[in-house]
C-alpha cells in the first residue's frame, strides 16, 4: 500500500468529481492530480529525493491536500509543523529530520526570518500565500506552472517506507518525531471505513487542523473514498456554520470546545444545517452534557468518539452511533472511548505488562499494524514506548466485559487543552530556567472552556518573589502559548514523597474532587 494509490484511483474511475473547496477555489481530482504530480516535479527539482522530509507551516486550505499527496507522489517525507509552536520549538524539529523544503502561508512568513538565521541547514521556502510572492521565496503556484508532472514514485515502495514523521510534545522538553509509513496510516484509516462505510456523494469539512494527526486521518480516509474536502483556515464558528450550509457538508471532526462554541452561535437556528449526517468528537474531554445538547439541537445525527495518541496513527478504539443512543447514554456507555478497531488489539495491563481483570484500572496498550515504527533519532524513547510488540500508551483506563475501554486518568503527566497535548515536563523545564525558580510541578485542571487548562505551582528560591504574568512572559520565550500555564499558584513548599518526587496527585485532588473522570 502506497498512500497515492487512493487518488490514482480517483483519477481512473471519477476524474471530474470536485475533490477540493476551499473559499472561492474549486477543483476536480484531474486538475488536483495534475497540480500534484507538477508540485511533486518542482519538490524534485529542488532536490527531494525519495525519504528526503518535505514541511508546511501553515493554515488548513487545498494547498495543504496538495502538499500531502505530492511528496508522496514524489517519493518524500512529510513533516507537518505545528502551527502553534514557537520559533525555537519549528527549528528544533526542521533540525532534527533535517527537513530541506518549508511551504509557508501569508500566516507564517513573519516567522521565516527567525527559521532561517536559527536553523542549523536553512531549508528552501516556498511561499503558498495569496499575496505576491516576498524576496528570498520561491511561488508554489509558478512552480507549479513551470515544472513537469512527475511520475509517481511508487514502484517497488509503500508498507514499511515512511510517510510523515509527526513531532509530538515530548517529556524530556523536547518534541519527539513520530515515525509513520504508509502501512501504518493505511491500516489506521481502513477500520474507520469497514465501521462506518463513506458517504455516497458526502462532503467532509476539514477544521481539524491538518498538522495534527487526527486532521491528517480525516483527510486520507475521504481520499479513500475518493470524495469532497471542504476546508476552512481555522476554526470560526459562523464561518463552519456558513460553509455547512453551502456546501451541504455531510461529516466533520471536531474537538468539544468546538462543538459547544458552534452550539451556542446566535445564528446556529438561521442555518440549514439538514446535511450534517455525523459528527465525530475527540481530543479533549468529553462532558455528558454536550452530548443531550448535540442531540437535541441536530436530532437524527450520528455520534461517534475516537480515543488515539499520535504513536497509534491515531486511532485505538471508537466508540460509534451505537454507543449514543438513549440505552447508551442512560447506562452510561456514552461515556466510554469505544472498543479497538478492526485489526487493534489494546488490553488493559499492571506495572509488570500483566492483564488485569474487567473493571481494574490500568494502562492502556495497543497492537495492530497502525503502531508508529518509533521515534526518530531516539532510541531509548522508542524502547520505553514499544515493549514486546505493544504500544505502551501512558493512558489509565479500565475495560468492560463487552471491550468498551473507560478513560479514567493519565498515567504520563499529558495534559488536554483544547484539544492540544501538553506534557508538563516540558512546561516545568521552561519555568525551572526562570532564575527565581527553586521547583515547580505542573499538572491539569478542570476548565469549562478548554477541558484541562494548565496550571502551574512554583516554588520561588528565598527572598525572591514573582508575579503570574512574569511566569507566563517566561515561558511564551521557549513554548507555544497553549503550552504556557493559564494559571499560576505560589507555594512555600511541594508535597514529596519518601523518595523526594513531588506528589501530583496529592496536587489535583482539590481541583478534580467530585468529578466522575478526569479525562476522556
Amino acid at each position: 500500500m502506497y498512500l497515492t494509490q487512493w487518488l490514482q484511483r480517483s483519477l481512473q474511475q471519477t476524474p471530474d468529481k470536485l475533490v477540493t473547496v476551499f473559499g472561492d477555489r474549486r477543483h476536480t481530482y484531474r486538475q488536483f492530480g495534475e497540480r500534484v504530480a507538477r508540485l511533486a516535479g518542482a519538490l524534485r527539482g529542488l532536490g527531494m529525493a525519495p525519504g528526503d522530509r518535505v514541511g508546511m507551516l501553515a493554515l488548513n486550505s487545498d494547498r495543504y491536500l496538495e502538499y500531502m499527496m505530492s511528496v508522496w507522489w514524489g517519493g518524500g517525507v512529510l513533516n507537518p509543523v505545528n502551527i502553534r509552536w514557537s520559533v525555537a520549538e519549528i527549528v528544533y524539529s526542521l533540525d532534527d529530520c533535517d527537513t530541506g523544503i518549508l511551504i509557508v502561508d501569508d500566516q507564517f512568513l513573519p516567522l521565516v526570518d527567525g527559521i532561517r538565521a536559527r536553523a542549523k541547514r536553512p531549508p528552501v521556502f516556498i511561499y503558498a500565500g495569496e499575496g505576491q510572492t516576498p524576496a528570498g521565496l520561491l511561488s508554489y503556484e509558478q512552480l507549479i506552472v513551470d515544472s513537469a508532472p512527475a511520475p509517481v514514485a511508487d514502484v517497488g515502495r509503500g508498507y514499511d517506507d515512511l510517510a510523515c514523521i509527526m513531532y509530538t510534545g515530548g517529556t524530556t522538553g523536547f518534541p519527539k518525531g513520530v515515525m509513520q509509513s504508509h502501512q501504518n496510516l493505511w491500516s489506521a484509516c481502513m477500520p474507520r471505513t469497514i465501521d462506518m462505510p463513506p458517504i455516497q456523494g458526502g462532503v467532509v469539512l476539514h477544521v481539524a487542523p491538518l498538522f495534527h494527526v487526527a486532521g491528517l486521518a480525516r483527510a486520507l480516509i475521504q481520499f479513500i473514498a475518493g470524495e469532497c474536502h471542504a476546508l476552512v483556515p481555522t476554526f470560526d464558528a459562523g464561518e463552519v456554520l456558513r460553509i455547512i450550509e453551502r456546501e451541504r457538508v455531510t461529516e466533520t471532526l471536531l474537538v468539544p470546545t468546538m462543538i459547544l462554541t458552534l452550539l451556542a452561535h446566535p445564528d446556529f437556528a438561521k442555518h440549514d444545517l439538514s446535511s450534517l449526517k455525523r459528527l465525530t468528537y475527540g481530543a479533549s474531554p468529553s462532558a455528558g452534557a454536550m452530548v443531550e445538547q448535540v442531540i437535541a439541537a441536530l436530532p437524527g445525527i450520528e455520534l461517534s468518539h475516537s480515543y488515539g495518541l499520535t504513536e497509534a496513527c491515531p486511532t485505538v478504539s471508537s466508540n460509534l452511533p451505537d454507543g449514543h443512543t438513549e440505552e447508551a447514554r442512560r447506562c452510561g456507555r456514552s461515556r466510554s472511548v469505544g472498543r479497538g478497531g478492526f485489526g487493534v488489539l489494546v488490553k488493559i495491563v499492571d506495572e509488570q505488562g500483566q492483564e488485569v481483570p474487567r473493571g481494574t484500572v490500568g494502562e492502556v496498550i495497543v497492537r495492530g499494524p497502525n503502531v508508529m515504527q518509533g521515534y526518530w533519532n531516539k532510541p531509548e524513547e522508542t524502547a520505553k514506548a514499544l515493549r514486546v510488540g505493544w504500544l505502551y500508551t501512558g493512558d489509565g483506563a479500565y475495560m468492560d466485559e463487552d471491550g468498551y475501554i473507560y478513560i479514567v486518568d493519565r498515567i504520563k503527566d499529558m495534559i488536554v487543552s483544547g484539544g492540544e497535548n501538553v506534557y508538563s515536563g516540558e512546561v516545568e523545564s521552561a519555568i525551572a530556567r526562570h532564575p527565581a525558580v527553586l521547583m515547580c510541578a505542573v499538572i491539569g485542571i478542570p476548565s469549562e472552556q478548554w477541558g484541562e487548562a494548565v496550571h502551574a505551582v512554583v516554588v520561588c528560591k528565598p527572598g525572591i518573589e514573582l508575579a503570574e504574568d512574569e511566569v507566563r512572559a517566561h515561558c511564551r520565550e521557549s513554548i507555544a502559548g497553549y503550552k504556557c500555564p493559564k494559571t499560576v499558584e505560589f507555594r512555600a513548599e511541594l508535597p514529596l514523597s519518601g523518595a523526594g518526587k513531588i506528589l501530583k496527585r496529592d496536587l489535583r485532588e482539590p481541583f478534580w474532587a467530585g468529578k466522575s473522570r478526569a479525562v476522556s
